[in-house]
């Protein structure tokens, strides 16, 4: 079992970016630009390493390896935007790990990518980058390249001592147990051990609705591979656990006018099994609710003329700030009420939510989540 923390340290300590390890100090796949970017790295990194892992480390900066972190990143769709895009697609996992320094809400993301052991192109344009075009790592460069060739294996055995040094051992494993209830202890913290191996760490703070428990502000990790498996600040969520089995289920608040219903977002099932290994398989439950037309166009005319007071740094009315809590929200009902122009405007919004507050801006980000989620289902 590899601890993904060690492991994003020696890929730190090893080298700089080569052609089986990339690193960035964010991605925004949100974007056309961003998207193709990834996808680039992605293609570049799988066709130049047919036989082992390659990675990309995401929070760190270039110039002087400084770990600083990002948002974390529960997109359990990527394979899909990765299966969409790419011909020959490699296997893509997508990590939050956690490091004691970092605030609560930052992890570093880790990148894993195992090649298809086939020449894997783009399938389709997106950006700049045409349909067909077959990328490689030049050093520390993704670049497109003609190939006539068979691909050489030479970084098998370098990744190979990479991953075996990064084993976890019993003294990082208690480690992580005993800082994560040391640090989660006001939020009812817990942990279980599954099939003698496996150690799960969960918190949140609890409430109980007509018989059912749920929580809030919940944080779920993986100890032995120290891996953050879930953290909102936002959401209410329902846990439930057997002796092979821990299974999440993620619901979202929406509504109109101040009122609001939590619906089913995503459910997410671990399986671990008696060989050492574990499954994770999530399905989405959303079924976006669905108003009056009349109704959403006026709300959404609303909102575009608080949209256009903050652009013109514009004093709100008392109402008119209260609603401007419920814009990013309001803007996503609207889109998937088939207004398609309010998720321009849910963009257009970005630096102006950004600037006001972080309570408005992680609302944002919240609404993003929500249609990413969808979106790439």
């Amino acid at each position: 079992m590899i601890n993904k923390r060690l492991l994003i340290k020696h890929l730190l300590a090893h080298n700089d970016e080569n052609s089986f390890y990339d690193k960035k100090r964010k991605i925004d796949i949100t974007h056309k630009e961003g998207k193709a970017k990834f996808l680039k790295h992605i293609c570049a990194l799988s066709n130049s390493n047919p036989k082992n892992n390659s990675y990309i480390v995401i929070g760190v900066e270039d110039a002087d390896n400084n770990i600083v972190g990002v948002d974390f990143f529960d997109d359990s769709k990527i394979q899909n935007l990765i299966n969409a895009y790419l011909t020959n697609p490699p296997l893509v996992q997508y990590e939050n790990i956690p490091f004691p320094h970092l605030p609560d809400d930052k992890v570093v993301g880790l990148v894993t990518i195992r090649s298809s052991e086939k020449i894997t192109s783009l399938r389709k344009n997106i950006w700049k980058y045409y349909g067909g075009s077959v990328f490689f790592r030049d050093g520390s460069m993704s670049m497109p390249k003609i190939f006539d060739v068979e691909i050489k294996d030479v970084n098998s055995k370098i990744v190979e001592a990479i991953e075996k040094n990064a084993q976890n051992n019993i003294e990082h494993t208690l480690d992580g147990v005993f800082h994560f209830m040391n640090k989660r202890k006001d939020y009812n913290a817990q942990y279980k051990v599954f099939k003698e191996y496996f150690v799960m760490c969960w918190a949140g703070q609890k409430k109980t609705v007509k018989d059912e428990v749920f929580y809030s502000r919940v944080d779920i990790e993986l100890v032995n591979e120290q891996v953050r498996l879930f953290f909102s600040a936002l959401d209410e969520v329902s846990i439930d656990f057997d002796e092979d089995n821990f299974k999440i289920i993620e619901y979202v608040k929406l509504g109109l006018q101040d009122r609001y219903h939590y619906y089913p977002l995503e459910k997410t099932v671990i399986q671990f099994e008696d060989n050492a290994q574990y499954n994770i398989d999530t399905k989405l439950l959303f079924e976006a609710p669905q108003y009056d037309k009349k109704v959403l166009h006026h709300i959404y005319n609303t909102n575009n003329s608080i949209l256009e007071k903050l652009k013109k740094e514009l004093t709100l009315t008392p109402r008119e700030e209260i609603d401007l809590k419920n814009l990013p929200s309001t803007y996503l009902i609207c889109y998937l009420n088939l207004f398609h122009e309010a998720l321009n405007k849910l963009n257009e919004a970005k630096p102006y939510l950004k600037s006001h507050s972080d309570e408005l801006y992680n609302l944002y980000k919240e609404a993003l989540r929500i249609l990413r989620k969808v979106k790439y289902n």
